[in-house]
């Protein structure tokens, strides 16, 4: 038996319906199909945090798409209660990305079999964790003025920028204040051992080097024991870090939750980072 529920079927695919669809979409609509072909999929609780006031309106919003076949959903299968819907781009959706583009649907990398085997990848949980993340800063920023998301590279897509040199889960811009970080998402499970996750400094600082371009590291990681013991094999890292549990209250990874690698506090928020690395480097030249 299926372990995960889906709802595949998609209207069929022809010039009336992409007509119908085109008429349909909004510019909302637009960047959501964007995102979700670039960041693979989103839950419905994601969606409604990055685009969406009231989570109503986004239900209702998805449930047109899919009917539209803009969008598919599928349930994971868990042990108790029920899962959020996942999205994946739909046929007709990736062809209307494809259309935008001035691309062929092929040459836009879709393919309705590799969109939807998400659903049965092992690294589904760990994707949606980092997409979590993003989605969390992107409610601050909705909330905020003068916040904002300025960049949100997925896994494959740094991977096709620096995959030979580092792997992170993301790359992030935030803006806050006037205040602008960059940085690398690492999102911690658990499981893995901590001195692997401490050695994948080492291949930043060999990005570092090769494009003369620091980009800070930020460790988001599952649970306070997890942290400290990380923390304590992270002595002197040649690349800016800093360390955080996992959380979405508040304003989530926007909010104060980090701590620099060296610091012992106060926790800062994302967008005083810079500031305090920046801080921390003066000190260590004037020792």
């Amino acid at each position: 038996m299926n372990r995960n529920r889906t709802q595949m079927a998609q209207p069929r695919l022809d010039a009336d319906a992409l007509a119908r669809l085109a008429a349909r979409l909004t510019l909302r609509d637009h960047a959501l199909l964007d995102h979700i072909h670039e960041h693979r999929v989103l839950t419905t609780h994601q969606i409604q945090k990055i685009f969406f006031t009231q989570p109503q309106t986004a239900r209702r919003r998805l449930h047109i798409l899919r009917q539209l076949g803009a969008l598919t959903r599928f349930r994971p299968w868990t042990a108790q209660g029920s899962s959020p819907g996942h999205w994946v781009l739909g046929r007709a959706g990736a062809a209307v990305l494809a259309s935008r583009r001035g691309i062929t649907v092929a040459e836009l990398g879709y393919r309705p079999d590799m969109a939807i085997s998400i659903c049965f990848s092992p690294r589904l949980g760990h994707l949606v964790g980092v997409n979590e993340f993003f989605a969390d800063v992107h409610a601050c920023a909705r909330r905020s003025s003068g916040s904002a998301v300025r960049e949100w590279w997925s896994e494959r897509r740094c991977a096709q920028m620096w995959g030979d040199l580092a792997h992170p889960d993301a790359y992030g811009r935030w803006l806050e204040d006037g205040r602008e970080v960059d940085f690398f998402l690492e999102h911690d499970t658990g499981s893995e051992q901590l001195g692997k996750v401490a050695a994948k400094l080492i291949d930043y600082a060999n990005l570092a080097e090769a494009t003369n371009i620091t980009t800070p590291v930020l460790l988001w990681l599952p649970g306070n024991r997890r942290e400290v013991h990380l923390r304590e094999l992270l002595t002197t890292p040649e690349v800016p870090v800093a360390t955080a549990v996992q959380t979405s209250i508040g304003d989530g990874p926007a909010g104060p939750v980090w701590l620099p690698v060296g610091s012992t506090g106060p926790r800062l928020r994302l967008s005083q980072l810079p500031g305090a690395w920046l801080d921390r480097a003066g000190a260590i030249e004037e020792s």
